[in-house]
């Protein structure tokens, strides 16, 4: 832990699994103190269990992020808690069922929207207005775009659309951010081994119409460049990057 890090807050949502637990630990390993939230309080409770010691520098919140009330509520008990926010990571997101456009209900599309586009935007509209009242003013957001905000998986138009809508939402982060001295990048992930990849050693569905077993790679590297653009003072920032499998077929799809 530096001094840098030790009275810095975090707020990871989907901090109950997958990419947003294990960077949720990370960063209480550097020395952040970390706001989990997610759906599932159960889930976050197994992520402060698996923090060990660096557990009494979390607070576990139960949150739908794709409520607006209940987004309110989270960064009203953070500022009550903490009196400032120093780093917001978009984690949290949802994709629809695999089936033809045709075939999506307008629920199934909005659930969507509402979690990756919506609830990434109120979280960060939240997060302002924290971090340009604070002192020392300023702050970071990272959102979690995915591969997906470049290019599209068969039969996944809502869930491309909204990862494709959250790069634009991150490039207008990070221009309306500078006056508040608030840097915002996006980290874009291919096939981390998560719950939501597990099913890749199974084979998934290419734009040919074959399926075939895809490469995954260990979530630590994800977490340790959340850490890394996290940890960067905040006249510097990465606006994009992308963390992928190797061998993953990115390039030539579609």
């Amino acid at each position: 832990m530096t001094e840098a890090t030790s009275n810095r807050v975090a707020l990871v949502t989907g901090g109950g699994s997958g990419v947003g637990r294990a960077s949720a630990l990370a960063l209480l390993r550097e020395g952040w103190t970390v706001v989990l939230t997610g759906r599932r309080m159960e889930r976050l409770e197994e992520t402060q269990r698996m923090a060990g010691d660096d557990a009494v520098r979390t607070l576990a919140i139960a949150c739908d992020v794709s409520d607006a009330d209940a987004i309110a509520s989270l960064f009203e008990r953070v500022r009550a808690e903490y009196r400032r926010l120093d780093l917001l990571f978009n984690n949290a997101g949802s994709g629809a069922p695999a089936v033809p456009l045709e075939e999506l209900t307008l629920e199934q599309w909005q659930r969507v929207v509402d979690l990756n586009l919506t609830g990434a935007f109120l979280c960060t509209q939240e997060a302002f207005r924290i971090m340009k009242d604070q002192d020392p003013q300023g702050g970071r957001i990272i959102n979690n775009g995915s591969i997906s905000a470049d290019r599209p998986r068969p039969n996944s138009s809502p869930y491309t659309a909204t990862k494709h809508a959250l790069t634009g939402l991150t490039k207008s982060t990070a221009l309306d951010g500078r006056k508040y001295n608030i840097a915002c990048g996006q980290i874009d992930i291919g096939n981390a081994l998560t719950e939501m990849t597990a099913g890749m050693g199974r084979g998934v569905p290419q734009p040919s119409g074959e399926r075939m077993v895809e490469p995954t790679f260990n979530v630590e590297h994800v977490a340790d460049a959340i850490v890394y653009m996290a940890n960067l003072p905040l006249d510097a920032n990465v606006p994009f990057i992308t963390v992928m499998a190797t061998k993953m077929p990115l390039f030539g799809r579609g």
